[in-house]
């Protein structure tokens, strides 16, 4: 089944840039393996030619299974960001086909509701809620990498401050697209 899908907002291409940043930094100051990725990038999640997901944000460690094409695997660590139009898939489609393809852990960041939703499928308690007002341990990292949402919300609640206003009536400030 081929989806089509709509262009993300722009609190969903902040959340992803500022998230991978964390991942990125996290990574090169340890100088370990592992390479983080954002969308759009192809996964063919099951070593086949029919499960291809494009995650918002991912991080592989197996540099074997990154091609020229794409990624051939199970990426180790996955990020979806949630909209009104992939809410449902990325919750319980996109939750079990990655599960199942073996994918070390699951965040479901829901830019709206201003929590991150953490499956961590190598522990058994399963899932853990954050807010956007706190640290959210990497656990693929041993909780030593820590992605600051309270850090990113103050950088993009400018955001949330207008669509507040314009909820109140005020429309000066916002052009039609």
């Amino acid at each position: 089944v081929i989806y089509d899908m709509a262009p993300p907002l722009s609190v969903h291409q902040l959340l992803s840039a500022k998230i991978h940043g964390y991942l990125a930094r996290y990574i090169e100051k340890k100088g370990g393996s592992c390479i983080p990725f954002f969308a759009p990038i192809g996964v063919q999640l099951d070593k086949d030619d029919k499960t291809i997901v494009e995650p918002d944000i991912l991080i592989v460690c197996d540099r074997n299974q990154i091609t020229r094409r794409g990624i051939y695997g199970a990426p180790d660590f996955v990020i979806e960001i949630l909209s009104e139009s992939t809410k449902k898939k990325d919750s319980y489609l996109k939750l079990m086909k990655y599960q199942n393809a073996g994918v070390r852990e699951y965040w479901l960041v829901d830019p709206e509701k201003k929590k991150v939703i953490v499956y961590d499928f190598e522990q058994e308690e399963i899932p853990k809620i954050y807010g956007f007002d706190t640290q959210v341990p990497v656990g693929i990292f041993g909780g030593e990498c820590k992605v600051d949402f309270a850090e990113i919300y103050e950088e993009i609640r400018f955001i949330y401050e207008r669509e507040e206003k314009l909820n109140e009536g005020d429309s000066t400030e916002s052009p039609s697209f």
